[in-house]
């Protein structure tokens, strides 16, 4: 590598660390309102489809929940495994939670988005709050997340939660959602006006104000889509209402993938989806990933086999970089070293995505097929 391209390289991987820093600084944390406001109603929607495992501790935290004005309907999507069997049973005598059975999916419909629907429509909250089954929050979730949308003038909230990964892949993708954000998104103009291109939002937590929610057409006006988290985000936005990202990390949590299996099963599902089934931005990502994310680490390794120790800065600014934004979000520091194998897998994993599309098959999801 001469010494031009290296400086290149260096000086890239400075700017991205300031740029991350710089861009962090707008991603907004979660705080209650000094003067509690509980006269507005807020509705807890929870799609599940065979997340009989999940039950049992998505129930010990919601019951933890202490905002006063709160419903929360969970509905069993034709769940396989015993799901509505365990809701019943881990529900009974409480009057805040209603368990529903949701309805046959219709031709043309995404499968969590027809669940969100159908709990949207038996909602009367004045705010819906759209949570994963694999979801878990703190007791005072509720007040934080209104109270930094009033404070904002929000209509919608959202963010990526804290991931206590247990397999390989999970480790390696998951806590990338982060990276991606603050490296992509600029926060300042994503957390401060209604661009629609500007927008990032996770379905594991949403939290909308109803008004808005029907205003926008709802979970309807996504109905097809695979990533109907971003959809609904710039929705909101087109329809004029300001949408906001927060970091929700140490509100929230979430049991993403229980396998590598499914880990690589809903990447694959998701991730060209998520970049506008874009091939030419397929071909942009994998170069800049390449040079940044992995070109580092092969330095390191091969680089400085000839004596040339200075090799290793890029190695350096890349854990810096990745040490900096698993800080922020919680997640160990000791994946940042292993930074440029994750970069290599996110690679590999956009390139699966967008085959399988090229191939004209269908993305797999618990038991359904999609395009």
């Amino acid at each position: 590598m001469s010494l031009l391209w290296f400086i290149i390289l260096v000086l890239g991987l400075i700017v991205m660390n300031l740029w991350t820093i710089i861009n962090s600084l707008f991603l907004y944390p979660l705080r209650a309102d000094k003067q509690e406001q509980t006269d507005q109603k807020v509705s807890l929607l929870v799609p599940l489809r065979n997340e009989r495992d999940n039950v049992e501790g998505l129930i010990s935290s919601l019951s933890t929940l202490t905002y006063p004005n709160l419903e929360m309907l969970l509905l069993d999507d034709h769940s396989e495994d015993g799901t509505y069997e365990e809701l019943l049973s881990l529900t009974a005598g409480d009057p805040r939670y209603t368990i529903l059975q949701g309805k046959e999916l219709p031709d043309g419909w995404n499968g969590k988005v027809h669940a969100c629907h159908q709990l949207s429509e038996k909602a009367e909250g004045d705010y819906l709050f759209f949570l994963d089954a694999d979801a878990r929050v703190v007791p005072t979730v509720i007040e934080k997340t209104l109270g930094t949308m009033r404070k904002r003038k929000a209509a919608m909230l959202s963010g990526f939660p804290f991931y206590p990964n247990h397999h390989f892949l999970s480790h390696m993708l998951v806590p990338l959602q982060h990276m991606v954000v603050l490296l992509h998104l600029p926060l300042f103009i994503a957390n401060r006006t209604t661009k629609p291109m500007f927008t990032a939002a996770c379905g594991i937590f949403i939290m909308i104000e109803r008004s808005a929610y029907q205003a926008v057409g709802g979970h309807e006006s996504v109905k097809d889509s695979l990533v109907e988290d971003v959809h609904l985000a710039r929705e909101v936005k087109k329809n004029g209402y300001r949408m906001i990202l927060a970091n929700i990390t140490s509100s929230a949590l979430s049991y993403m993938y229980e396998s590598n299996q499914e880990t690589w099963a809903g990447f694959k599902k998701n991730l060209y989806t998520g970049i506008g089934r874009s091939t030419w931005m397929v071909v942009f990502l994998t170069l800049l990933y390449a040079i940044l994310f992995v070109l580092p680490g092969a330095l390191a390794v091969f680089g400085t086999g000839t004596g040339t120790l200075y090799m290793l800065l890029p190695y350096v600014l890349l854990i810096m970089f990745k040490m900096y934004v698993d800080a922020r979000t919680g997640h160990p520091l000791w994946l940042s070293f292993l930074m440029p194998a994750a970069g290599a897998l996110l690679i590999a994993m956009m390139w699966a995505s967008m085959l399988v599309h090229k191939r004209g098959r269908s993305y797999q999801w618990k038991g359904r097929s999609y395009q």
